[in-house]
């Protein structure tokens, strides 16, 4: 294998670039970078194929930091081998608007795959890169052109080993074989409240080796490099399991603190970086230093990755003149284009259209554009006869051996792991060829509720299927029915939260959803059937909001979502019928969407002079901006038949018609 001298200086020299980095910005993990030095050296020389100058090259071996705490490291390694960071770029870590932040973040940082730090996701989003790598081979690989073959490799600690999301994603990728997936656990023992005995005593291998995964264990992670090399391509030859290696580590290696918790998330004293530079070989009155030998060892495997990509180049051209169809299809997928016309087979609706529920309409839409938009993978957390998010010939995605499905199938059984769900959803968007639908409870996104704001962070396009979104979902109850949740999704920056209140506004939910490609969405949809309204249409409901309902001279506007805003067109009959009040009806089917419209066509949905008054049975939190008063559900609800919950609340035509009166008259006095 042949390791020496010069191997030797890169790891010191990653080590000592994490250890100037934290001491500069006086912040920071230098612990981990210099505990895992080493394997990443090993790692990205002998084993990764990668381009630094274009790192979006989609046959690349992706790598994940899931203890992204240690990012020094990756930032040391991607600068070493040429990606867009400079040596200013290291020495401005943890400072503003810098592209070296505390955490790696994929949207700001060449070479970082996906967004990490909340301890156990950057391991979910793992299995979801080697999934997506799993079913775009199967799709388009053909003899003689293995196009798509990379492996996924992932750092992680002892912090993600604890996470629950970890062990949901792990169980997840056992089960699914998934041989192109190689996970390094850093067994340092090391947490931020000390020496892992105090919480952690469990056999992190014996728990891995249940769920179906090829275990090993490297025992001497700070010099054994051979060691390492020969376990990675161990795992390689792997075929049926992920693999894990376990590398026993010491965190914080050559520091006074070496192996405690206080070079865990603390700089390193001065004149411990000094002793530690002293000690590396590197003279310790300089900083940020790298010998020319060690930028062009590491130059020399980067350009070694782009003579790989350059041999793929030719291989993908000639593949394109040999199957041109499938060789267009992945070409677009890789330009980032949707499929020509696809939204026409979103389907439109008519008034005199029967009434259904809007997970059913879901349904609907996913049966009409899965085979116009073939890079669409859908998938349920073990609710998919109750999430409605499987089309009628969907093959599932599944290792061949087990005799349920292909490696090419579109249809993903993620078992009752909401969480895990959700992280290996935004793996699978990061890949870059395809979109990700996944479905379960609205209550129980909550569950997913880490991995779901790191999909607005990251600008990942996922698509969260959430059904029975309301107390409308009856017998269940309280522990089931969503009321706070809306409120919190819809307070998360770069989200949309969408709950259409019919048909048009369920296509034009999954057309936004489809097309905003920095932006995931949640779709709630109803378990109970709704009317298809007069107004809508996907045009209009595609802004956000607009008026379902119009009136001259209104004495009020009532504005809704979902399954409440047929509800308010039955309260603005009665309150014509009964107190010859008029009243107009605004659907916002998307808060997101609709604020971003001009402030004109804003005004027009929800004109000054009027009074207004939201009606949602959930928190009414959020809804002060658009109306005067708020009918909605701050309390838990009831368990019962749903019209029956309906009225005990009082959500029916009578009750809001009572609260509308009621707002009219105090607009009166106010004014």
């Amino acid at each position: 294998m042949g390791y020496g001298d010069l191997d030797q200086l890169a790891i010191n020299t990653i080590r000592t670039l994490a250890v100037d980095a934290t001491f500069k910005a006086n912040s920071g993990h230098p612990g981990a970078p210099m505990g895992m030095a080493p394997i990443a050296h090993v790692l990205f020389n002998k084993f990764m194929t990668f381009n630094p100058k274009n790192p979006n090259w989609v046959n690349r071996d992706r790598f994940v930091l899931s203890n992204g705490h240690g990012c020094m490291l990756q930032y040391a390694v991607l600068h070493l081998f040429g990606y867009r960071i400079s040596m200013d770029d290291l020495k401005d870590f943890r400072h503003v608007d810098s592209i070296t932040p505390g955490h790696p973040e994929s949207h700001d940082t060449d070479g970082i795959e996906v967004t990490t730090g909340p301890l156990g996701q950057g391991f979910a989003n793992a299995v979801g890169l080697a999934i997506a790598q799993a079913h775009t081979g199967a799709v388009f690989n053909k003899p003689g052109y293995d196009l798509i073959n990379n492996y996924t490799y992932c750092f992680f600690g002892d912090g993600c080993a604890m996470e629950g999301i970890a062990s949901e994603a792990a169980s997840t990728a056992g089960h699914l074989q998934l041989g192109n997936l190689i996970m390094i656990y850093d067994d340092n023992h090391i947490s931020i409240d000390g020496d892992t005995k105090c919480a952690f005593t469990e056999d992190v291998l014996k728990r891995f080796e249940a769920y179906g995964w090829h275990t090993q264990w490297v025992k001497e992670g700070d010099t054994d490099l051979e060691g390492m090399e020969a376990a990675i391509k161990k795992a390689q030859e792997v075929k049926d399991k992920p693999s894990v290696i376990k590398l026993t580590t010491t965190i914080g290696f050559g520091s006074k603190l070496q192996g405690t918790g206080g070079v865990h998330g603390n700089p390193l004293k001065e004149d411990d970086c000094k002793q530690v530079k002293k000690k590396f070989g590197f003279n310790p009155e300089e900083s940020f230093v790298v010998p020319k030998e060690v930028y062009d060892a590491y130059h020399k495997h980067a350009a070694e990755g782009a003579a790989a990509e350059e041999e793929w180049n030719q291989l993908f051209s000639k593949y394109k003149e040999e199957h041109k169809d499938l060789g267009a299809e992945l070409q677009r997928r890789l330009d980032g284009k949707l499929p020509e016309g696809w939204e026409k087979k979103l389907p439109v609706y008519k008034p005199t259209d029967g009434a259904q529920a809007s997970r059913k309409l879901s349904e609907k839409v996913l049966e009409e554009i899965h085979e116009a938009v073939p890079e669409l993978l859908s998938g349920s957390a073990d609710l998919t006869g109750s999430n409605n998010t499987r089309w009628k010939n969907a093959i599932d995605f599944q290792p061949p051996s087990l005799g349920i499905g292909e490696w090419s199938g579109r249809y993903l059984r993620y078992g009752v792991r909401e969480h895990g769900m959700a992280g290996i959803m935004n793996g699978i968007s990061a890949y870059g060829t395809l979109i990700p639908a996944g479905g379960t409870f609205l209550n129980f996104v909550s569950y997913a509720a880490g991995s779901v704001r790191l999909s607005a962070l990251s600008h990942a396009r996922v698509i969260y299927i959430a059904t029975h979104d309301s107390i409308g979902l009856g017998e269940d109850g309280p522990t089931h029915q969503p009321i706070e949740t809306l409120a919190h999704f819809r307070a998360l920056p770069n989200m949309m939260v969408w709950r259409p209140a019919d048909g048009n506004e369920t296509s034009a939910a999954y057309y936004m959803a489809i097309t905003s490609k920095q932006t995931p969405s949640i779709l709630a949809l109803t378990r109970q059937n709704l009317p298809q309204l007069e107004n809508s249409t996907i045009e209009k409901a595609i802004k956000g909001g607009y008026v379902a309902v119009e009136a001259e001279k209104a004495n009020i506007t009532l504005v809704s979502t979902g399954s409440e805003v047929s509800l308010c067109v039955e309260a603005a009959k009665y309150l014509k019928d009964k107190h010859d009040v008029t009243a107009r009806v605004v659907s916002i089917p998307c808060f997101e969407v609709f604020d971003a419209q001009p402030k004109e066509y804003r005004l027009q949905c929800l004109p000054d002079g009027i009074p207004s008054m939201s009606v949602e049975v959930m928190s009414t939190l959020g809804w002060e901006r658009y109306s005067h008063e708020q009918f909605g559900l701050n309390r838990f609800g009831a368990s019962g038949a749903y019209k029956d919950v309906y009225k005990k609340f009082d959500f029916v035509p009578e009750g809001i018609a009572r609260r509308a009166m009621a707002t009219i008259d105090f607009y009166k006095d106010a004014k």
